[in-house]
């Protein structure tokens, strides 16, 4: 069952491993339709953000609310969900276009084929991606996992450091379907050092350290 949403909402969200303090206590709204970009040093809690957003974690204190919904609606939820991680999640055995097939057929995208091909031509992948996923470079890899997760058009699109490897064709098409995303009405939040990139898609701009949202200077 595919859930809608109008904003995610955070209130005094913490995660701890160990003695390790990652999030301390963060409150924080992102509307749909916007485009949030989240800056700051490493260490400083981005990433643990996204994975508890993405519902792939679970906090030691706090709630995520994704509209009327919270975590107990979970697995519905993922499926609303875009994530691009740091780490690539795509299987390296496959071709480029079969880990996008198989990933539109695993979400229930009944135009699996017709989707997959229209992402792998605005991305510009279309050209390799008949090869196997481990014989390509990163900036290569990284366009089919954008595609991966933009194939079910989520309502929720969480990107790690997405402009990783890209050239500049690549990053002037990905720029372009963000727009689409925010257009369409999706929540975007983006992880990402570079500025260039960070000030062309972002309608926001937060900063983290140490856990907490932050001022820029402080």
């Amino acid at each position: 069952m595919k859930l809608d949403f109008e904003e995610v909402g955070v209130t005094g969200l913490a995660k701890s491993y160990g003695p390790t303090l990652a999030l301390a206590g963060v409150d924080l709204r992102f509307e749909a339709g916007s485009v949030t970009v989240i800056q700051g040093s490493n260490g400083s809690g981005k990433s643990t953000l996204l994975w508890l957003l993405a519902l792939l974690a679970h906090p030691t204190k706090g709630d995520i609310r994704f509209g009327k919904y919270g975590p107990g609606r979970a697995d519905d939820l993922r499926g609303c969900i875009g994530f691009i991680a740091h780490q690539l999640q795509l299987y390296p055995g496959l071709s480029g276009r079969e880990n996008l097939v198989l990933a539109a057929k695993l979400q229930g995208i009944s135009h699996a084929d017709k989707r997959t091909e229209e992402l792998g031509e605005a991305l510009g992948t279309r050209e390799y991606w008949e090869r196997p996923l481990r014989t390509y470079s990163r900036g290569q890899a990284q366009r089919i996992s954008i595609a991966r997760a933009l194939l079910h058009q989520p309502r929720l699109l969480l990107m790690d450091e997405p402009a990783t490897g890209l050239d500049v064709k690549s990053t002037d098409s990905f720029v372009g379907l963000i727009e689409q995303e925010k257009h369409r009405g999706a929540i975007v939040i983006v992880v990402t050092h570079e500025a260039k990139f960070a000030g062309t898609v972002a309608d926001r701009v937060l900063h983290m350290d140490r856990g907490r949202i932050v001022e820029p200077g402080t």
